[in-house]
């Protein structure tokens, strides 16, 4: 099976083969990929990071085959880097980068070599605040259904990418992650980082956030935003009433 590392920011994964077609997520910069289909200039793929299928289109990608065990290390800022070519990238949190030089300033995807800003250092590769200060970092990111970096996040991949940062992958949809971790019972229990699940009127999740702090959730509806949270869920103080109903509340172990 062919795989391929990402060399574009971000890819839109859609649906289907057409632009009409509904983005379900992106590739980010750095992630890994396997080709499972073709059609005239789409590519169906499977991401390695959290096992996402759908279509990107090849007339704006760049990326390059994947032909070892190379491990990326995950951005927790953006970055300003070149190409071979001289032409300019900014990177941003969650994209992946390989073989960093820093004092070189360099780095690699498969065959490629980039060179980044003088600043560039460990600080952009290792994490040392705590989760929901780095959750904080995101504060105002609008919101894009299907985005997975702070320039465009939903709510699911606000939360994916702030568990990316600190190593912990998660997946990438909120009816997924509600799966994962383990089960606390009480808003009362919560610590920081747990996450919050909401669901719709048809009992369905729809919605998550992440405890910021007792009675605070951070979450991205409209914009990463914080707000109030009880047994009964999201409080938004500008409409007097609650937004989100809780259902469920997991522990990332």
């Amino acid at each position: 099976m062919e795989r391929y590392i990402c060399e574009t920011v971000f890819v839109p994964l859609r649906s289907g083969p057409a632009h009409k077609s509904e983005m379900l997520s992106q590739v980010l910069f750095g992630e890994k990929y396997s080709k499972l289909d073709e059609a005239g200039h789409w590519m169906k793929i499977e991401t390695l990071f959290d096992h996402y299928t759908g279509w990107i289109d090849l007339n704006h990608l760049q990326h390059t085959p994947d032909t070892g065990n190379s491990h990326g290390f995950v951005l927790n800022k953006s970055l300003l880097c070149f190409k071979s070519d001289n032409t300019r990238i900014i990177l941003e949190a969650g994209c992946e980068v390989y073989d960093p030089d820093f004092e070189k300033k360099t780095f690699s995807v498969g065959i490629n070599k980039y060179f980044t800003c003088n600043e560039f250092n460990n600080s952009y590769i290792s994490i040392n605040s705590s989760i929901s200060d780095t959750a904080m970092r995101f504060i105002n990111s609008p919101y894009i259904w299907g985005g997975r970096i702070p320039s465009g996040i939903d709510c699911s991949g606000f939360t994916q990418l702030v568990y990316k940062i600190h190593g912990k992958p998660i997946p990438r949809d909120s009816r997924q992650q509600v799966e994962t971790g383990r089960d606390i019972s009480f808003i009362d229990d919560t610590k920081p980082g747990d996450l919050v699940f909401f669901d719709n009127e048809r009992g369905r999740i729809s919605h998550v956030g992440m405890i910021l702090s007792r009675g605070l959730v951070i979450h991205a509806s409209g914009r990463v935003r914080i707000d109030s949270i009880d047994h009964q869920g999201i409080f938004k103080q500008e409409i007097g009433s609650y937004s989100h109903h809780l259902r469920a509340i997991r522990r990332i172990v």
